[in-house]
């Protein structure tokens, strides 16, 4: 079996080990349809999502739809989305996917990644989310945690989004790729962080050739662990 056999064999395991350790692993934005979900992506970019769920259901009750967020008053909504932080670029970025929505896309957000991306604010790794979550698409989102994590797993060697995206692409089935993001991403939160990750409390610490990165002493990695 060559080196690649080797690494998908053992991601696979982990894989495994990871899914059972975070059986409820999911997208922790709240929202009720493609359109909610975009905003609320769009929104947590330097944010949480525990602050942003906090200010979308004001956002949606006051605009809806896409042609409403689009004809809102700017000032309105950015004192609606101020908590998020980068508000006013925020505001710019969400009035104009909306407008973009509702002229271009008769009021529905797209499903193609190519459509997506063309919207104001909406990188690959937003288009991601939105397929994957509120389309059931297979897809790998490349968040910190996801970079962070695979390269720690050796699963990537790669800092670059597009291509950790392929790399992982290229080790897990399609039918995995969305809850395999999220999966990686509540790891990184609650166990691999960035600057101690917390090694002797990790599940899959045995098999991660970055092991010893962080504490791994049993009860001083445990500290480390959030819920």
């Amino acid at each position: 079996m060559g080196r690649r056999g080797c690494v998908k064999t053992t991601a696979d395991e982990v894989f495994k080990l990871l899914r059972a350790a975070y059986p409820d692993a999911r997208c922790e934005l709240d929202f009720t349809s493609p359109f909610q979900l975009l905003v609320a992506t769009v929104l947590s970019a330097q944010s949480t999502d525990v602050g942003v769920n906090k200010v979308t259901p004001v956002l949606f009750a006051r605009w809806p739809t896409p042609q409403a967020l689009a004809e809102a008053d700017r000032a309105e909504l950015e004192e609606v989305i101020r908590p998020t932080g980068f508000f006013r670029n925020k505001a710019a970025a969400l009035q104009g996917l909306s407008r973009q929505i509702a002229d271009d896309y008769d009021g529905k957000v797209p499903i193609s990644i190519d459509d997506l991306v063309k919207l104001p604010g909406v990188g690959r790794k937003t288009a991601n989310v939105v397929r994957g979550h509120a389309f059931g698409l297979p897809a790998i989102t490349t968040d910190t945690h996801v970079l962070r994590v695979s390269k720690r797993l050796g699963w990537t060697t790669s800092a670059k989004p597009e291509v950790v995206e392929t790399d992982l692409q290229q080790l897990f089935d399609p039918s995995d790729w969305t809850v395999l993001s999220d999966t990686l991403i509540f790891h990184g939160r609650r166990c691999c962080h960035a600057k101690k990750p917390a090694c002797g409390a990790c599940v899959v610490g045995g098999l991660c050739p970055s092991y010893g990165t962080g504490p791994t002493d049993p009860d001083e990695a445990k500290a480390l662990v959030k819920s």
